[in-house]
């Protein structure tokens, strides 16, 4: 039987444009000889701030998968990716070590995406992944009827993505958006969904 290569990551959301806090992850990304970083969206505050948040990955020869957030467009996270050799995971997915990402960016708010687009969303990236020993689903926003939901009274989970874990039952879903449940784990049915936070969680698959 062919021995499966272990993976690493650190896996972090809502840095909001924080120069330093970036250059922390990526040191700590370093330290930990993590295979792949993933940034699970509002890398950004409101778009301005797009400078010096990828390059310290980088510049630690650090594989960056990114999705956008509430506080970025989807054209900006492409834009970041391409300039980075970065992938923008937002309706895509990839593979490594055997291990399939598919993901969905933005969030459940009006003029971004509703719960049946986000669905779709990560049907049409998880489709790719299915012959991969592990699925990790990425997204912004949290599941509905969650425990991480229950942190916040106006950052309402999505219906879309609790749908996906439910009919996909991906082994992990890595998600932000909330702030006060910044490293909270739970577990939905088969899957381990876990709020990275700012300050970023180690994973090991």
């Amino acid at each position: 039987m062919e021995k499966q290569n272990k993976l690493k990551l650190l896996a972090a959301s809502d840095i909001h444009g924080d120069v330093n806090l970036a250059k922390k992850l990526a040191l700590k990304a370093e330290k930990e000889k993590v295979d792949l970083v993933i940034l699970c969206g509002d890398f950004t505050q409101q778009e301005a701030s797009v400078e010096g948040i990828i390059g310290p990955f980088v510049k630690k020869k650090k594989k960056v998968i990114l999705i956008p957030g509430n506080h970025e467009t989807v054209a900006t996270a492409d834009f970041l990716a391409e300039m980075y050799g970065a992938t923008n995971l937002h309706g895509y997915s990839i593979k490594f070590n055997n291990i399939g990402f598919f993901g969905c960016g933005l969030a459940n708010i009006p003029s971004q995406l509703d719960e049946k687009e986000i669905y779709d969303i990560l049907k049409k990236g998880f489709k790719y992944t299915k012959n991969t020993r592990k699925q990790i689903m990425v997204t912004h926003v949290h599941p509905a009827d969650s425990q991480i939901e229950k942190f916040s009274d106006f950052v309402h989970g999505s219906e879309g993505v609790t749908k996906a874990i439910k009919q996909f039952k991906p082994d992990f879903l890595l998600c932000g958006h909330v702030h006060e449940a910044a490293g909270i784990e739970e577990k939905i049915g088969s899957t381990k969904v876990i709020n990275v936070g700012r300050n970023g969680k180690i994973i090991d698959l």
